[in-house]
This record gives C-alpha cells, sequence and structure tokens, in this order.
C-alpha cells in the first residue's frame, strides 16, 4: 500500500533547499501545534532532485528558540545514500524531536534544516515553519476585599488574568465556603467569561452575605476555574483565598440622668459584633468639662449588650449667654421682632449649648482599634457644679436657669403668635383691640349671670 504524505512546509522553503539538488520538507509534527514545555516530533523528507547520486548525507537541525534539544536525542542524521533524479515517493524521512520553551507565546517559529553533502562537501539550508500554541493558565491576580461584616450585602470581586501564551474560551468561575457562613446573594456562585486574550483582565462581581450569628474569624473559600484550551479540552484550576468575617461595629448613646454635677449615660452595642476593651471618656470641649475623671474603661460589650457610665460634669458656659454670644444677634432680638426663622436659630443654639461631646473606644474582632465620637443631649444639671456658670457667687442654679430660658421661649412663641394674628386680622379688616376683646368677653360672662 502506498501512502502519500503531502508537505506543510511553505513552497520557498523547497526551491531554496533544491538549489543543492536536495528537497527538504517538513511532513508532519507531533503534536500540531506544538505545546509550551512539551516535546515536538518533526518528520523531514529529503529528495535528491540532482543528477548525480549523493551518499554520506548529513542532515542537522538548527536549534533556536523556542526550540532546544531533547536530552538523549541528537539534533544529527545520517543518510548514506541518496539516489538521483527521485520522485516524491523515493524520498527518505527522518525525524527530529525538539524541547518546546515553558513560557513560549503562540506564533509560528522557524527551525533551520542544514543538509551537507560529504563529497563535494557543500552545503544548503532550509527553513521550516513550526507551529506552536501557547500555554493556556488563568489566575485570580486580586481579590477586592479581605473582610466582610456579617448580615449585610457587600461585594466581593475576582479579577481574573490570563497569565498564560494562549487565549482562552468559556472561562468558569465558581467558589465556595465549606461552612456556609459566607453565601452569595442575587445571584449562584458561578459566572462566566466568553474568552480572556493573553495578559488580559475580567473582573467577575458577587453579592456576599455572612450570617448574623457567625463566629468572627477567617473563613477559607475554595475557588475554581474551568477554561477550554485550542482542542476544546477542559482545564481545571483550583485555589484558594482568605475572608475575614467580622470588623466593626456601632453604639447608641444617651443621657440617664444627673444628680448633684454626676452624669449618668447609657451606652449599648447596637452593631452586630462585639466591641472589646471599651473605653468612655469626655474630651476638651467649650461648653462643658469632666471635674473628675476623664474616661472610664467598660470591658467587653457583646452585640445587644448595654452598660451605664457616670461623670462629674460641669457646664463652662451659660445658657442665658446666648445673648452675648450671638453672631447675628437673634437671642437679643424684641420678641415682636423675631421671625420663625429667628426661632429656629434660637433652637439650635440652645441645642448646642447642651450638647456633650463623648469618644467612645474600642478593639474590633479584628484587632484593630477605632474611635467613634458621639453626641448627647444634656437635660440638666442640678447642683452647685453649675454655680460658676452665672459668673459667681451670686449666680443662678442649672434649675433656675434652665426654667427661666424655657419661660423666655414660651413667652417669644406667644407673642409672636399674637402679632401674627394681630397683623392677619388687620390685613383683613375685623381687628378688634385686645382690651375690646376682653371687656366684651367680661359682658358676656355678667349676662350669663
Amino acid at each position: 500500500m502506498l501512502v502519500l504524505l503531502l508537505p506543510i512546509s511553505n513552497a520557498a522553503a523547497s526551491l531554496s533547499a533544491a538549489a543543492s539538488g536536495v528537497s527538504v520538507d517538513l511532513m508532519t509534527q507531533s503534536p500540531y501545534p506544538a505545546r509550551p514545555g512539551e516535546t515536538v516530533e518533526l518528520t523531514v523528507s529529503l529528495q535528491n532532485q540532482g543528477s548525480s547520486d549523493l551518499s554520506d548525507i548529513t542532515v542537522s537541525v538548527d536549534a533556536e528558540y523556542p526550540f532546544s534539544q531533547v536530552s538523549g536525542e541528537s539534533l544529527t542524521k545520517t543518510i548514506s545514500f541518496l539516489e538521483a533524479r527521485q520522485d516524491e515517493e523515493d524520498a527518505t524521512l527522518i525525524k527530529f524531536k525538539l524541547k518546546v520553551d515553558s513560557d513560549v507565546s503562540d506564533g509560528t517559529y522557524d527551525v533551520d534544516v542544514i543538509v551537507k553533502d560529504s563529497d563535494s562537501d557543500s552545503s544548503s539550508r532550509t527553513t521550516l515553519e513550526v507551529e506552536v500554541q501557547g500555554k493556556e493558565y488563568a489566575q485570580i491576580v486580586t481579590i477586592s476585599d479581605s473582610s466582610i461584616d456579617v448580615a449585610t450585602v457587600e461585594p466581593l470581586e475576582f479579577v481574573i488574568t490570563n497569565t498564560g501564551s494562549s487565549d482562552l474560551q468559556n472561562i468558569e468561575v465558581s467558589w465556595e465556603e465549606a461552612t456556609g457562613v459566607v453565601l452569595p446573594v442575587y445571584s449562584s456562585n458561578t459566572k462566566y467569561i466568553n474568552s480572556l486574550g493573553v495578559g488580559e483582565s475580567a473582573t467577575v462581581v458577587y453579592s456576599v452575605m455572612a450570617d448574623v450569628d457567625a463566629d468572627p474569624g477567617l473563613y477559607q473559600l475554595d475557588i475554581t476555574l474551568e477554561f477550554e484550551d485550542y482542542d476544546s479540552d477542559t482545564t481545571l484550576i483550583e485555589t484558594k483565598a482568605g475572608l475575614f468575617v467580622g470588623g466593626t461595629t456601632d453604639f447608641d448613646l444617651s443621657y440617664s440622668e444627673s444628680d448633684e454635677g454626676e452624669v449618668s449615660l447609657s451606652l449599648a452595642n447596637v452593631g452586630n459584633n462585639e466591641a472589646y476593651s471599651v473605653k468612655v471618656s469626655i474630651p476638651e470641649q467649650d461648653n462643658f468639662q469632666a471635674t473628675g475623671s476623664t474616661s472610664t474603661i467598660v470591658g467587653n460589650l457583646e452585640k445587644g449588650d448595654y452598660t451605664i457610665t457616670s461623670f462629674s460634669i460641669s457646664q463652662t458656659s451659660s445658657m442665658s449667654s446666648m445673648d452675648e454670644d450671638s453672631d447675628d444677634g437673634t437671642a437679643s432680638a424684641e420678641p415682636g421682632e423675631m421671625t420663625e426663622e429667628d426661632m429656629e436659630a434660637m433652637q439650635e443654639e440652645m441645642e448646642a449649648k447642651s450638647e456633650l461631646l463623648v469618644n467612645i473606644e474600642y478593639t474590633d474582632s479584628a484587632g484593630q482599634r477605632h474611635t467613634v465620637e458621639k453626641a448627647v443631649q444634656i437635660e440638666e444639671l442640678t447642683g452647685g457644679t453649675m454655680g460658676d456658670m452665672a459668673g459667681g457667687p451670686g449666680g443662678q442654679s442649672s434649675s433656675s436657669n434652665s426654667y427661666l430660658l424655657y419661660g423666655a421661649v414660651a413667652l417669644v412663641v406667644v407673642v409672636v403668635g399674637f402679632n401674627y394674628r394681630k397683623k392677619k386680622m388687620m390685613k383683613a379688616g375685623n381687628y378688634v383691640p385686645l382690651n375690646v376683646e376682653l371687656r366684651n368677653l367680661k359682658a358676656k360672662i355678667l349676662k350669663k349671670d
């Protein structure tokens, strides 16, 4: 049976070698295309098209990047005799094995075959073309976040990069946390990428949530990459990543009571994580100061727990001094001249005067120290701690100042309301002076009696 092998090399190479009488062609390469880091076998045909017989012909391969010699394999072959005027079916076949570099990219690479006749000492060089398929490989270069909070939907992004030397097709990305503490929400745990060129990156985004009852700590994500190579064979890459569950928390601070200058504050951990080594401090501020210790150690507060802490507080600025402190003259305006905007500004200034700033320091479940500033409204300070705020020994108490202040605000509201009613009635033409209304009211009462 006659098997006809058709050459796969380019025609130009054959003509170049035929000039010396010997035609060199690449018949087959196995595998086709060659793969990075693997061995490729080249089957080369030699056909003496000249008019003279040849003997002791030396055929060698000049192996240059990305090819190299395979250990134990020779790059030189010897043919004892080539008859003149050979046809294709009379050609001699020889094989060479070459090692392909592991980092080579997709492409067509040249291999030079040198034919030397020992009798005439002449030689010819033929360049053959070898196809190489790049290496298919991908890896997760970055993960967007290394920690998530519990019971909170947070984004988790994987950046997938083609670090091989060949394009990738039909990439499937999936992950799993074995204990079920961390799960995807709004989608499954599998995402797809149609294709990824050499050196290109793609981002897959998940929305994830950690169980509200999860113990703080590092959890393992098992990540799987699956893709198709040049031959449509499936390649599977498995890797791991760590994700910390836990983190910061939040607090609610409220005024509890005050007695003889002792202010009690209620502190509650309203977040989803435990707070460790909690410390509550009164920082320096304009309106209040701590007359004793400025901080107290609370200890650990689990989520949902609360505690009460107390400080000796004195007020350094008087609420009754708003007339002097007001920048826009709002507080010193006559009641009849005050507008609604003036009253709102006065109310805001009152609240600012009674706002106590408190710092809460704690260590989160990841071991990081944080400071949270809270503001709490102090309703009233009783006892001697307010004696200084009125300016000296003859000053009024805290309660008196508060009552006078609230009374003044109430009076302003009444006066503003009366003036508004008066203007409205005068505009309508039915205004009756207050003294007349009072006399009419008295007459109606006497008439009923």
